[in-house]
């Protein structure tokens, strides 16, 4: 019966927003207390949900956005991004530009959450699709494509690291496994999905692009351009080498003491590890990008800081709307979560007999439709699946693969990549259907036949 709910849930919010032209950010919030009812869960009950799923929500993301929003201003305002794209395109051929795309989403992306790493590099597909005159969807969809994939199939992602963990597997075989299928997965759900929908004509919304004119003496340097961009990215890297080599909750201070006889060469190192999982933190990591982009591609490019600071509220102001919506989304997430689906789906995925790694993906793919978060999704499904794993002879490895790969599937609205597709994109809820969901209904399925296939073998 709760999965029926989700089901309702979802058709109301298309006749709220389809039928009586409700905003997204109405809709989603009408949409959460009519299923907390459904539920059967009290009026406060709902309300306490909904407002912790808007705190819980903000509490992740809101700096990401705020920062991710000022980093993508200072990079299309100096001309950072036509720079990259002049020289990507010199280089390269505009006719592989798609290629490129994909390579520079998956190296930004492998090391970084999906929504940071797309706020880091949607100006640089703003700035593409206008100085080469392509569609914007012909070089998105690849963009949005390699980032899901770095997502859901790799570590140092948290969700395949998390579940190595919690399946006792290798994470550097995880990695190496999760490789494979990352070629096809790009040209299916990356090249191929993008041809059927080139030719929607669709322009960055105005509020977040204004499409500058640059003259060539004005640009800044290819080195400050690539150093501000992939400020977060070496950071964020850090972090999750640190977090391969020691594990995600050991106690360096401990740690530390006990491998090496000098006290205080041991704290030095316990301080130095601190300081690099500090900055390695996705609100911090971009943080420190946006201060490098002030002093790079602002003071030295002979721009005053009362004007950057201006700059920089218009960024924030210009984004208010997505993160409303996204906070909406967060509170019919947690209405979701509170009403008990996962537990009604754990109920139902251990009484089934199916080959564990289809079963570990269907449960991460439903979990996924219920809840909305890949990550939540997949760290849910592992603890479901654990105790059929163990029993089982299937390699812990490829259940990463599927699980992470499952997580993907059946995205709607209690998304937020869903909603910052359709906002960053610009079109419409059918679109978002027709290309973000068919796009990471790919990816998940792709995943699960590298993972079957695999388990012949492995």
């Amino acid at each position: 019966m709760p999965l029926l709910f989700v089901f309702i849930g979802i058709a109301l919010l298309l006749v709220l927003m389809l039928k009586f032209k409700f905003d997204a950010f109405f809709s989603l919030l009408m949409t959460a207390f009519f299923v907390g009812v459904l539920n059967k869960m009290g009026i406060i009950t709902i309300l306490d949900s909904i407002l912790q799923g808007i705190g819980d929500t903000m509490g992740n993301i809101i700096l990401i956005l705020v920062f991710g929003a000022m980093l993508g201003k200072l990079i299309e305002d100096s001309g950072a991004a036509h720079t990259l794209t002049h020289r990507l395109t010199e280089k390269f051929g505009l006719k592989n530009i798609q290629y490129i795309i994909l390579v520079v989403g998956f190296l930004v992306g492998l090391p970084m959450m999906y929504n940071a790493s797309f706020l880091v590099l949607i100006p640089l597909i703003y700035t593409f699709a206008r100085t080469t005159k392509l569609p914007l969807m012909y070089l998105g969809i690849p963009l949005s494509a390699t980032l899901s994939i770095a997502h859901a199939y790799l570590p140092p992602h948290p969700a395949p690291t998390y579940v190595s963990f919690v399946y006792g597997a290798d994470i550097n075989q995880v990695l190496m496994y999760g490789l494979l299928p990352v070629i096809p997965a790009c040209l299916i759900a990356g090249i191929l999905l993008s041809k059927f929908f080139k030719k929607i004509d669709v322009q960055p919304p105005a509020e977040l692009f204004e499409g500058k004119e640059f003259a060539k003496e004005e640009l800044p340097g290819m080195t400050k351009s690539v150093l501000v961009m992939l400020t977060p990215v070496i950071l964020m890297l850090f972090g999750a080498s640190i977090d391969l080599v020691f594990g995600k909750d050991i106690d360096y201070s401990t740690f530390f003491s006990a491998s090496v006889n000098n006290p205080t060469i041991a704290r030095i190192l316990t301080t130095l590890i601190e300081i690099f999982k500090f900055l390695s933190d996705a609100n911090i990591a971009l943080l420190m990008s946006v201060f490098a982009g002030l002093y790079l591609l602002g003071i030295k490019q002979g721009r005053k800081m009362d004007d950057l600071m201006k700059s920089m509220g218009k960024a924030v102001s210009s984004i208010a709307m997505i993160v409303m919506i996204i906070a909406a989304g967060g509170a019919f997430k947690q209405v979701l979560t509170d009403s008990g689906v996962a537990e009604y789906i754990k109920e139902i995925a251990g009484g089934l007999d199916f080959n564990p790694l289809i079963l570990g993906w269907c449960v991460a793919a439903v979990i996924r439709l219920a809840i909305g978060s890949a990550t939540v999704a997949t760290m849910t499904a592992a603890g479901i699946m654990l105790p059929i794993l163990s029993v089982s002879n299937v390699s812990p490895e490829l259940m990463v693969l599927a699980t992470g790969s499952g997580s993907l599937m059946f995205s709607h609205f209690n998304d937020i990549g869903f909603w910052m597709f359709k906002e960053y994109y610009n079109v419409t809820i059918k679109q978002t259907f027709a290309i973000w969901t068919v796009m990471e209904c790919i990816v998940a399925i792709v995943g699960l036949a590298a993972a079957l296939g695999l388990s012949y073998f492995i």
